[in-house]
């Protein structure tokens, strides 16, 4: 049905008695096929509303992503060089075939950048639907929706650190974002992808950073904690 036009992104789909009878297959057929359009990202389901055909960029479930890496121990520099031979080829392409409107998304992201500098979280937001739009922006849907599974496994653990960025690392990361729409914006695929590169190595490094001062954070936490235990039963005493 997906496949002959008879349902788009956004629809929702038919109940399942329904669609079995359409589709001359029993219901847990049905079911499991769900299941694996769901897994793939191609539907939806909403609590209380139904089972729906996926909505903005195609992305692979990324719990899927998360399962494999728990299983086979990847890596979080596996990850990074995943991240970073795609976007890098994404920011290529995106120089080459990026229309209009595309490049004016790109630049209100950049501008909407430099607007949250002293809001982490809504920064993140913006850097997030920055890479998203390069990656609409390249025409290939099967390398964006690669990109968009490796983001959204990372997005909770980046959510986490973010409140521990630094105004000058998110500032520069700024900048950065700001060449790179350059870059696309004169249609030079080479410096796209150079700058591209750098962007990713800037933020790994600085996500490092964070990451370390997280554990310190809850370190210095249970530190705390622990000496006043001490000091409440010393005082019992």
């Amino acid at each position: 049905m997906i496949e002959s036009g008879e349902l788009h992104p956004g629809d929702r789909l038919p109940p399942e008695r329904e669609l079995a009878q359409k589709l001359k297959i029993s219901r847990s057929t049905l079911r499991a096929g769900i299941g694996f359009l769901s897994a793939m990202g191609v539907l939806k389901s909403r609590h209380g509303a139904g089972t729906f055909i996926s909505e903005g960029p195609a992305a692979f479930d990324a719990s899927s992503l998360s399962v494999m890496g728990a299983l086979h121990g990847f890596q979080s520099w596996q990850m990074f060089e995943a991240r970073m031979a795609l976007e890098c080829s994404l920011a290529a392409l995106a120089a080459e075939r990026a229309t209009e409107e595309q490049m004016t998304a790109l630049a209100e992201e950049v501008a909407e950048m430099y607007a949250a500098i002293d809001d982490p979280q809504l920064y993140l937001i913006h850097d997030v639907r920055f890479h998203r739009t390069v990656a609409a922006a390249a025409g290939n849907p099967i390398l964006a929706a690669l990109m968009e599974t490796i983001t959204a496994a990372l997005y909770d653990k980046r959510r986490e650190t973010a409140e521990l960025s630094v105004e000058p690392d998110r500032r520069l990361a700024a900048e950065m974002h700001r060449e790179i729409y350059r870059a696309i914006r004169s249609h030079d695929a080479e410096q796209a992808r150079t700058i591209m590169g750098q962007h990713l190595t800037q933020a790994r490094d600085a996500q490092a950073i964070e990451a370390d001062n997280k554990k310190a954070k809850i370190t210095e936490i249970s530190r705390t904690k622990s000496a006043a235990s001490r000091s409440k039963s010393a005082s019992r005493n």
